[in-house]
């Protein structure tokens, strides 16, 4: 295709074309960034090249070179970041009169040598970092560190991710449910055979675009299988049978939640319950949304876990997976560790007393320090754009009116530029009035969303009220003391060996995340996500819990199982086992037993 600079402003090419060519150099190269954008684009499947023409042996040929040279050698230095501020390089001398000098006065050495140093001048590294740090909006710079930052996050957040697994399973339990059926057809991609007619109405009640359809030939949780015959539709949210799925159970199921329930942590050998709570809270800014309600700019979710002592620790993302409720036998010693005194009363309040303390105020810390930084920056862009327009219409008026006077014709008079100058005084204070209640940041009170007691599986086993005591499952054969030293120890021999890898670890085991200790890599900079199970020296078996498992199905090439012996006070070197289970927990299950020597004969040596 050929085209003409028109193609360089509001044109997707990126379907037909990764081949451009500048025959034309613009006199602004911030057009160079510009028509290059057409075709470098989302979407766009190739590796985009980009081939700017000079004119040889010409005056401006050799500036413009000079310039283009200059611009790959900021290139590679800033990773693009020039092209981010090419329009402000030239703000005290525009290249247009760089070129028109060169082409008048090029002859002259000195002009030439004077020319070229504007340019080597404009398209300076140090330069071009200060302008880019003027003008970004963001709070955080893309530099090394920042850059690690995310991308540790983003490996966090692989591991705990909703989709496929968790939504998934909630779909399918949900769905069968209310009336729904469902069945696998392909591994991963599912055929729905019937919609219940209540989420059919309450899709028509909802009127969120797409309806729910009657059935679907396929449907599936993960977006590398919706390809096939026939292809499926990913359920995800803002999918519209998921967003009715989730709307009838709410309806049912959440005033359960403010009731509570009573939940048997299977891997706790301890004996103290514990009370989990789940808390909303969300902080706000001065701006109301169309509802009439404060506009929320943060929320966040946060279980507790409230102990009989007072103490109060961080439950984790998701601690009720790992849990199953209480059997018909474990019933009425449940009821009568519910009826307890410090389970009587003021458990809300001391919820809400604890999450005002100390969850609170760091949320509204850590999203007042963001915004209000950003919010600077963003004033000092606005009022500097608004302000250079509107003395530009000012002016421009003044010399309209001196024109008028001298009997002038023009295509605007000085009365439309007068009413453009105040308009933009206008939109000024209106912007400046919506980053002032930008600027009104608090915090909303955390609000009581449900709660559960938890009771350990070695509490009920110490209280149940049986002539025999049942026997302890394999790999359970140590009481609770001194499991809690075969774990320190198999910490300890998973940590010292991260270190003899010139690894940086940190044990995260006290946050539930799923695994115990993050451990990066410095050369690559990349996350080891690492669950240790420690057992003795007869212990058999190893149970995984459910977010365990997800945690390694969601991030397969970052997770580690370590397995270490522990046998007279000593840790054997662990065996780091990977990618040890493909099964999906059923959503019933709250943990997996595998057998401890069939998994370590599938490791190998930390490397």
């Amino acid at each position: 295709m050929i085209a003409n600079d028109a193609a360089g402003e509001g044109v997707n090419l990126q379907r037909g074309a990764h081949l451009m060519v500048n025959y034309d150099l613009p006199w602004n190269p911030n057009r160079l960034e510009q028509r290059f954008g057409r075709i470098h684009r989302i979407g766009q499947t190739e590796v985009c090249h980009l081939w700017n023409l000079c004119a040889a042996n010409t005056r401006e040929g050799e500036v413009y070179q000079r310039l283009l040279e200059k611009l790959e050698e900021a290139r590679k230095a800033l990773g693009g970041k020039v092209y981010d501020v090419l329009g402000e390089l030239f703000e005290g001398k525009p290249l247009r009169d760089l070129l028109v000098d060169a082409i008048r006065y090029g002859d002259a050495p000195e002009t030439r040598r004077r020319i070229f140093q504007s340019v080597d001048d404009a398209v300076d590294v140090d330069a071009i970092e200060k302008l880019v740090a003027e003008r970004k909006l963001t709070s955080e710079g893309m530099d090394p560190n920042a850059v690690m930052a995310v991308r540790e996050e983003m490996e966090r957040a692989q591991a705990r991710r909703l989709q496929p697994h968790f939504i998934g399973s909630f779909f399918r339990e949900a769905f069968s449910l209310l009336g729904g059926r469902i069945v696998e057809r392909e591994k991963g991609r599912f055929e729905i055979m019937r919609v219940p007619s209540i989420l059919k109405e309450r899709d028509r009640l909802i009127g969120r675009g797409d309806p729910v359809l009657d059935r679907y030939a396929r449907v599936t949780f993960e977006k590398a299988l919706i390809a096939g015959q026939p292809q499926a539709e990913l359920l995800a949210p803002g999918h519209p049978l998921l967003d009715a799925v989730v709307d009838v159970v709410l309806e049912r199921f959440q005033p359960l939640l403010r009731q509570g329930g009573v939940l048997v942590d299977e891997s706790d050998d301890g004996t103290v319950p514990r009370l989990l709570v789940y808390l909303e809270h969300a902080v706000r800014d001065g701006r109301v949304a169309r509802s009439g309600e404060p506009r929320v700019i943060s929320q966040r979710l946060q279980f507790i876990h409230l102990s009989e002592d007072g103490a109060a620790r961080d439950g984790g993302p998701a601690p009720y997976l790992d849990c199953r409720p209480v059997t018909t036998t474990e019933k009425p010693l449940a009821d009568e560790i519910a009826a307890s005194p410090w389970l009587a009363g003021g458990v809300e309040q001391r919820a809400l007393g604890h999450a005002i303390a100390r969850l609170v105020p760091v949320h509204l810390t850590e999203v007042r320090g963001r915004r209000l930084a950003e919010i600077d920056k963003v004033e000092r862009a606005v009022r500097e754009r608004l302000g250079r327009e509107i003395n530009y219409w000012d002016g421009r008026a003044a010399r309209l009116r001196e024109e008028e006077r001298a009997g002038k014709d023009q295509r605007i008079n000085a009365s439309n530029a007068e009413a453009t100058a105040q308009r933009l005084v206008e939109r000024l204070h209106k912007r400046q009035d919506e980053l002032d209640r930008e600027r009104q940041i608090t915090a909303l009170p955390p609000v009581l969303k449900g709660a559960a007691l938890i009771l350990p599986a070695g509490l009920l086993r110490a209280r149940a009220a049986v002539a025999t005591e049942p026997e302890k499952p394999s790999g359970m054969s140590e009481d609770s003391d001194s499991r809690a030293a075969i774990e320190k120890l198999a910490m300890d021999a998973v940590m010292a060996a991260e270190r003899a890898l010139g690894h940086a670890p940190r044990d995260v085991s006290a946050e539930n995340r799923g695994y115990d200790v993050e451990s990066r890599d410095p050369r690559s900079g990349h996350l080891r996500l690492i669950e240790v199970k420690g057992r003795h020296a007869d212990g058999r078996d190893v149970i995984v819990t459910k977010n365990e498992l997800l945690a390694s199905l969601n991030a397969p090439d970052a997770f580690i199982l370590a397995l270490v012996r522990v046998e007279g006070g000593f840790a054997h070197p662990p065996r780091y086992v990977r990618r040890f289970s493909n099964r999906e927990p059923g959503f019933a299950e709250s943990a997996v037993v595998f057998n401890f020597d069939a998994l370590a004969s599938r490791g190998a040596e930390p490397a």
